[in-house]
């Protein structure tokens, strides 16, 4: 794990409140602040999910730490305590922060010398590897690192309790604890010396947390202190879930510094084969569910989502060449069509005893499947990859089933009715992504017809209609409802929903974003001509931001210009003005197609639209982009830090709608080929 020192100090050091994220492709992560103060109960190094990509525990939430030489004892990293006291006051000094190929600092000692430590987790383990080393050691340096765990559900805090159990098993250079009898063990393997000093640390203050209206402070256990001579060599921790059998075997028989560089080898390599960090950020996104793939929506609290999948996998994978893990997630996904219907949501079992049946409250997530599919096949013909006949039976089938069983009639009022378009919606339920609310109060219900459900609903009996011509007639009568029924002919524009609370003839005609998916972001333009264009200059004026679009015009009654406060302040600022970077996909490809769709359109988008959103990537979450802002400047981004539709939708537009088309079908080809080799790399390797 060598580092080019003055590679390092060249890096231009983020602000100390970013924060970055490693991820073991399981389901599980650490995350924390480039200051290395935990901000929030999900800040941790060792989150394992017990049942992939679900059941998701805390196991180590930090560690303190401090290094002693002859001018004094130094601290790395401070924290912060109710009711806000930052200790201590005086750190290290960081001169130097970067994610490449994973976190590293360089602090700045009193002496002159300098600490480096870097920190990773291995791909396909609840693992997390961390070392330290001295450069220009001028005398004695002794580093000390305190564990700091818990063993709680990841949404949850913990405090102070008789019931955790400080005691270690100690066998060489493993320590093993197990604070509480439900959750696995904590294996720490290292090369430092172990010290049992149990001591429980007070009240932490979690400022993202308390900003955020939630409880924010928790009390943590530290067992011992684990000790470093750093004069003599690199210090190495690796903490890890496991049993008492998983450090048997060859590996016992290393040391904990060559087993840390034998991971460190192996993860190298295999980030080295991405085309670019922001493929090696989508890979974050990707994690196991039984035997299949799956897409983790968002880091840190969610998990995976219907809807979140089939958008963010058009760029994560499919846009990307990653053909293997979208044929792996869109097979998964067809077993658990329940009439005409995929899960929106799987209930993660973390939070309960066990985990819940899965959810089907959504009218669009089913259809943003088949819009997947449609465009998992499109990018399979290009890039020559033959797809078994299983493969394709299958992916045909579960769109069949659920265009019938959307148009024969399902849960929550879904059908087709006379018009040929899709009424959906009961009292109590959100099936849209507009889904927030209040308590028992819906902020935006959207009962009866709304906009983009329709523009889906009409794209899934187009690609059904291939597959089965008996869709084509009804695809034709619904775009032709379509286009008489939501032209909003006084403003110009769209109207959000028609037939409101299934009322005929009673109309929405709030300018929302919804629209937008009438003229792009879909395979199939619904609107074309002179309102197409109306459409795209509307939502441009009243919607556009630099990370994203609106979710209401600031002309409209509710218009929320921030999104803070507490719970229920939040919730209901969600889709009345919060920006989403997720919607700038589906804008910039109705742009480019009412300007012509030509290079110089492209070229101008790029420039127009491309580059807020690659500044972005280096505050928030480094290196990817957040799922929200404020509607209103500066745009304080907000929500979830890690959001895969709005890193998805970045590569959709840079790999798919704004490439030129001849060198985008190449990159393909050529990242098809390159994830066939790590994959056959991995096997050899495994």
């Amino acid at each position: 794990m060598e580092a080019d020192s003055d590679r390092d100090l060249a890096s231009v050091l983020p602000d100390g409140e970013c924060e970055w994220l490693e991820a073991d492709g399981l389901g599980g992560f650490a995350s924390g602040t480039v200051s290395g103060t935990r901000t929030r109960r999900y800040h941790g190094l060792l989150i394992a999910a017990t049942t992939p990509p679900a059941g998701r525990t805390m196991l180590v939430n930090g560690v303190e730490a401090w290094i002693e030489t002859p001018a004094g004892r130094v601290t790395l990293f401070p924290q912060r305590y109710a009711p806000g006291a930052l200790h201590p006051q005086s750190c290290a000094e960081i001169v130097s922060f970067t994610t490449e190929p994973w976190p590293r600092w360089t602090w700045r000692l009193g002496d002159g010398s300098r600490l480096e430590h870097e920190l990773f987790v291995p791909h396909g383990a609840a693992q997390c590897a961390m070392l330290w080393r001295l450069r220009s050691a001028s005398g004695p340096a002794t580093l000390h690192v305190r564990p700091l765990i818990s063993g709680r559900g990841y949404h949850a805090l913990h405090h102070e309790n008789p019931g955790l159990r400080f005691d270690a098993e100690v066998k060489g250079e493993c320590v093993r604890w197990r604070p509480y009898g439900a959750h696995p063990p904590i294996e720490a393997r290292t090369n430092g010396d172990y010290r049992r000093e149990p001591v429980w640390y007070r009240q932490f203050l979690y400022e993202q947390e308390q900003r955020r209206g939630f409880d924010c402070v928790e009390d943590l256990a530290s067992p011992g202190v684990i000790s470093f001579d750093l004069v003599r060599g690199e210090a190495a921790l690796i903490f890890r879930a496991c049993e008492v059998e998983a450090v048997q075997g060859e590996e016992s028989s290393r040391s904990a510094v060559e087993v840390l560089r034998g991971l460190a080898a192996v993860e190298r390599l295999r980030r080295s084969r991405f085309a670019s960090p922001l493929d090696r950020a989508a890979d974050a996104y990707l994690a196991q569910r039984g035997s299949r793939r799956t897409i983790i929506a968002g880091y840190p609290w969610f998990a995976d989502w219907g809807r979140d999948t089939f958008i963010a996998m058009r760029g994560l994978c499919i846009a990307s060449g990653r053909l293997e893990e979208a044929e792996s997630i869109l097979l998964g996904w067809a077993e658990t069509v329940s009439q005409g219907m995929l899960p929106n949501r799987f209930p993660d079992s973390s939070s309960s005893s066990a985990a819940g049946p899965p959810e089907f409250n959504s009218v669009d997530a089913s259809l943003w499947y088949a819009i997947a599919v449609h465009e998992f096949f499109e990018a399979a013909q290009r890039a020559d990859l033959a797809l078994s006949e299983r493969t394709i039976a299958t992916l045909r089938r579960a769109v069949c089933e659920i265009v019938a069983g959307y148009a024969g009639g399902t849960r929550y009022g879904i059908r087709a009715a006379d018009d040929g378009l899709l009424a959906a919606g009961e009292r109590g339920e959100q099936l849209t992504w507009m889904d927030a609310r209040v308590g028992d109060r819906e902020i935006t219900p959207r009962i009866g017809k709304p906009v983009e459900v329709q523009a889906l609903w009409i794209n899934a009996l187009w690609i059904a209609g291939a597959f089965d011509g008996r869709w084509k007639a009804l695809c034709a009568r619904a775009r032709a409802a379509f286009a008489r029924r939501f032209w909003n002919d006084e403003r110009g524009c769209l109207y959000d929903v028609v037939d409101v609370d299934h009322a005929a003839g009673a109309v929405d005609a709030s300018v929302r974003p919804n629209q937008i998916f009438a003229v792009g972001g879909l395979p199939l333009q619904v609107i074309e001509g002179e309102r197409a264009k109306a459409i795209v200059e509307r939502v441009e004026r009243d919607l556009l931001a630099p990370l994203g679009l609106r979710s209401l015009s600031p002309h409209e009654p509710g218009y929320a210009a921030r999104y803070e406060g507490g719970p229920h302040e939040r919730d209901a600022a969600y889709h009345q003005g919060t920006v989403w970077p997720w919607l700038i996909g589906p804008f910039v490809e109705a742009w480019v197609r009412v300007h012509g769709g030509d290079a110089a359109a492209r070229r101008e988008a790029r420039q127009r639209f491309l580059r807020p959103l690659m500044a972005h990537l280096n505050s928030a979450g480094l290196g990817h982009i957040s799922e929200i802002a404020d509607a209103e400047p500066p745009h304080e981004p907000r929500g979830c830090p890690f959001q895969a539709w709005s890193l998805g939708e970045l590569l959709r537009l840079q790999r798919s709608v704004l490439a030129d088309q001849d060198i985008g079908r190449k990159k393909a080809q050529e990242s098809q080929k390159e994830r066939k080799k790590a994959v056959r790399a991995g096997a050899h390797q495994t």
